[in-house]
């Protein structure tokens, strides 16, 4: 009998090209083979667990790979560096509505935010949660983020995807130390009333830490993990709490992205770049 791993897999559709996009020596594609996926786990796992000090269960921690029950049903997106052995050295976990309806697990948000209304009002929808999201410390600089996003976008484009989510994650565990970040989330990206998700009411924290008129927002917008503030930059919008992740030693807030809301100039100039770097390459391989 076919594992859901590689039933997911054989959704790679064989005329889907799994490349998203390049930048010089890096390139952003699809995992397509179960050994790709394990090598990606174990760069999830050198981040998050031997860099960050995440909790590693001990099954982890025996095979030194990040994995769960939502891995077999999701693709992953690699950003490789081919001047280095084809080295991993980054990595996304898509999860489409389909997949996620295939799985007993559904979607891993669920775990941490009450997505149901928002899955009943987006019924008939193309939708992709975003998770895992990790780079190699030595490799997190503006190029690398970049191809990360153009990869991403370039994804949503081929399978027409309406609406982006999932957790992210700012360092640390004290809501207080992250306050500034929290309420500025809070007061200036809420999702609008009718559409805004909630933490489930078990893990919710408060996001609404300092009044509005206290927040200096370039300094908050400076404060975000970069991953977070890519989101806010190009459009997306957060839920209403947020959640600790004891495991991780993080808090999450939750992403709201309508692909409608995508910023239209962070849109034209993530074209531009595609479209430089696809170029480049025709003109090198002539």
């Amino acid at each position: 009998m076919m594992s859901a791993q590689d039933a997911a897999l054989n959704d790679l559709c064989s005329d889907e090209n799994p490349l998203l996009d390049t930048a010089g020596s890096l390139e952003a594609r699809l995992a397509t083979t179960a050994a790709e996926i394990e090598a990606a786990q174990r760069l999830r796992y050198d981040v998050f667990y031997v860099e960050m000090n995440a909790q590693p269960t001990p099954e982890m921690q025996a095979q030194a790979r990040d994995f769960d029950q939502y891995d077999p049903y999701c693709r992953h997106m690699l950003v490789i560096d081919r001047a280095h052995g084809d080295r991993i050295i980054g990595t996304y976990r898509l999860t489409g509505g389909e997949a996620a309806a295939k799985s007993p697990h559904g979607f891993y948000t669920a775990g941490e935010y009450d997505i149901a209304e928002m899955l009943k009002r987006r019924q008939g929808q193309k939708l992709l949660e975003l998770g895992r999201s990790c780079v190699l410390k030595e490799y997190r600089t503006g190029p690398t983020m970049q191809l990360l996003w153009r990869g991403i976008f370039v994804y949503l484009l081929r399978h027409k995807i309406d609406l982006m989510f999932g957790c992210a994650s700012l360092p640390g565990t004290d809501p207080a130390q992250l306050a500034l970040q929290l309420s500025f989330l809070y007061h200036f990206h809420l999702a609008p009333e009718g559409e805004v998700v909630n933490a489930l009411p078990a893990r919710a924290v408060s996001m609404n830490m300092m009044p509005k008129d206290a927040i200096n927002e370039a300094e908050a917008l400076h404060a975000l993990p970069p991953l977070v503030k890519g989101y806010i930059r190009s459009g997306a919008r957060v839920g209403n709490g947020a959640v600790i992740d004891h495991q991780f030693g993080t808090t999450d807030v939750f992403i709201y992205f309508p692909i409608s809301n995508l910023n239209p100039r962070w849109a034209a100039h993530l074209k531009r770049k595609s479209s430089a770097d696809k170029a480049s390459t025709a003109s090198d391989a002539s």
